[in-house]
């Protein structure tokens, strides 16, 4: 008796990523099916650039071009419009946060709540049968035994890694998520998308959550101009809104002053910005919370670590404690800088993500 094909349900952008993705496990023998989560509500947002944003109108040629590669590889493909759990479950949590002075992730919220939670849920409630959820990610995932943990590993391509998102995934997400791009370079996948004849090969990435990171929209005039105040208190000029502005921030503050100032603290109490120099940016650890552990359970002693502050920042040496059931805190060997309340900082050894949390303050000198 032939052995049934595993299905792998793929989850689809209309982008590169995920059509390539698609178009290897149809090649491997997989049978394949696309899904696609609709997302935007149809409010009006600042132009999209030449590559559409994550969220906005944008997403509407991006369901046309990832149908276009499923009726070309021959998949049946669905759309499951999932913009009222977003806009609950991503963009209000994002909003209340900027509002009380922090800067939220709203890619690891989405990654947890939406792609690897609801979209698959959804599936499975339509009648969808799948064996396994995939997605264009640069990650990898495998299984040790000797851990009995589903362990998440950085994509071999360092600048094209999206581990850093994906921390917060569960034991159960992880086991039967794939991750077929995580073993190329995007130069590759860029090769395999002109070898496939995939229309998208030339198709741009999406570079932000929203076209020129303009979030102003999403609040509904729901903030108001303040003080921006240096260290001492004293008012240097006047900011359009909090909701603007994120910690280490030089630019579009209208100050002048002697030596270069960067928004070391946002103040919602106060509806103020205090900016100071370079120096005072410097945090020697952290304290973060909402933790997700990944290739070990809770650590019951200090460990060494790499630690991410941000996607975009070199890993860097620190050792962590646990100091209560959901807090760590982190200390770095040399001090880092612009340490952002509301981020997300990941856990490295090696290649290996151990897990992650949210920031929840600096610690300075």
């Amino acid at each position: 008796m032939a052995q049934r094909k595993k299905i792998v349900l793929v989850g689809m952008s209309g982008g590169v990523d995920s059509s390539v993705a698609t178009a290897l496990f149809k090649a491997e023998g997989y049978e394949v099916i696309g899904v696609m989560m609709k997302i935007w509500d149809g409010r009006s947002l600042p132009p999209e650039k030449s590559s559409h944003s994550c969220y906005g109108p944008g997403e509407i040629e991006d369901e046309k071009d990832a149908r276009k590669i499923a009726d070309y590889l021959g998949i049946p493909f669905y759309v499951f419009d999932l913009a009222e759990q977003y806009n609950s479950q991503v963009l209000k949590p994002f909003c209340e946060e900027y509002l009380c002075g922090r800067t939220p992730n709203p890619c690891v919220i989405c990654n947890h709540k939406m792609k690897f939670g609801l979209l698959a849920q959804k599936a499975s409630e339509a009648g969808i049968k799948f064996d396994y959820f995939a997605t264009g990610h640069y990650a990898r995932n495998e299984y040790d035994p000797r851990r009995k943990r589903w362990i998440l590993k950085k994509g071999i391509d360092e600048k094209k890694d999206q581990s850093y998102f994906l921390y917060h995934l569960s034991q159960e997400q992880l086991s039967r998520t794939l991750f077929p791009l995580g073993s190329y370079r995007k130069e590759k996948v860029r090769e395999l998308a002109r070898e496939f004849g995939l229309e998208v090969a030339r198709k741009k990435e999406s570079q932000d959550f929203i076209s020129g990171s303009d979030y102003s929209v999403l609040f509904e005039g729901n903030y108001e101009p303040g003080p921006i105040l240096d260290e001492s208190g004293k008012q240097l000029g006047v900011h359009k809104g909090i909701i603007f502005y994120t910690i280490g921030q030089r630019k579009g503050l209208g100050i002048s002053s002697r030596e270069p100032l960067y928004v070391s603290r946002i103040d919602p109490k106060r509806n103020a910005i205090i900016v100071s120099p370079m120096k005072s940016l410097l945090s020697r650890g952290l304290i973060a919370e909402q933790l997700n552990w990944i290739a070990v359970s809770k650590p019951e002693k200090p460990l060494r670590v790499k630690a991410k502050i941000r996607q975009q920042h070199s890993p860097a040496d620190a050792t962590l404690t646990l100091i209560e059931d959901d807090k760590v805190k982190l200390e770095f060997d040399h001090p880092q800088s612009a340490i952002t309340p509301g981020q997300a900082v990941v856990f490295y050894q090696d290649d290996e993500v151990l897990g992650g949390g949210t920031i929840q303050a600096g610690i300075r000198e």
